[in-house]
């Protein structure tokens, strides 16, 4: 398959879980896939094979989303090296629970801060070679808990749901030059933040999906393919919602 070839696609936090998927199944369409990493370079460099080993180019980037000046060279050094940028994935992502009362100004800060200034900031750099370009596609991953809420998570869910007015806003902006801003909101997702999930406290989440699963890194990843696709191509502005029937 081919569907992205010539294509450049710069996906953050894709060194492991639902942005190392996100990378591969951009890479097994024949892009070129760059991709953010926080600290774990193993890990990193394991996505990196795995993308060379699907036949595609790949590089791994170390940079902090929630510094703008990091993004901004990120997206800069993208297309001086690559000639273009066509997708932006912001998946990078933090998450620090706790109740209302007891959120210290510093957790509050990061979450923001990584989740919603990061995006932002990767945004407001990517729309500029997408204008030259005439074209592209940004998707944001947000989270079913930005759209209902989620006691001890008040933090993450202020950032997130700050991510789909942020989309929404920039789809209007962006669309007279037919780049297209979406966003991709996942529920409960089998990953290593919930690996450790025990057996009751699992079947009570999964109790809570009418579809009776929690959802793959690969059912994240290809609504995200989609909306980055031609097929997609009369879609800017909406919230893709990955979750099971979790929340409709």
């Amino acid at each position: 398959m081919s569907a992205f070839k010539d294509k450049v696609v710069l996906v953050t936090g894709g060194s492991r879980g639902i942005g190392r998927s996100i990378a591969l199944a951009f890479a097994r369409q024949g892009a070129t896939v760059v991709f953010s990493y926080a600290g774990n370079e193993a890990a990193a460099q394991e996505t990196l094979g795995l993308i060379q080993s699907a036949g595609a180019k790949g590089e791994a980037v170390r940079f902090d989303v929630a510094d703008s000046t990091a993004c901004a060279s990120a997206v800069e050094n993208v297309v001086k090296t690559y000639g273009r940028l066509d997708v932006l994935v912001n998946n990078a992502g933090v998450a620090v629970d706790g109740l209302v009362m007891r959120v210290k100004d510093e957790d509050w800060d990061k979450q923001l801060d990584t989740n919603l200034k990061g995006a932002f900031a990767l945004i407001r750099a990517a729309s500029r070679p997408m204008m030259k370009q005439k074209g592209g596609a940004i998707i944001s991953l947000t989270s079913v808990v930005g759209e209902m809420g989620n006691g001890g998570q008040a933090a993450y869910s202020a950032s997130k749901a700050g991510l789909i007015g942020l989309t929404k806003s920039v789809a209007r902006e962006l669309a007279s030059r037919n780049i297209r801003v979406n966003a991709v909101s996942p529920g409960f997702i089998g990953t290593d933040m919930t690996s450790h999930l025990g057996g009751e406290t699992r079947e009570k989440m999964e109790a809570a999906i009418p579809l009776g699963r929690l959802g793959t890194p690969e059912d994240v990843a290809n609504a995200v393919l989609f909306l980055a696709s031609d097929a997609a191509a009369y879609i800017t502005g909406e919230v893709l919602k990955v979750n099971g029937g979790m929340y409709m």
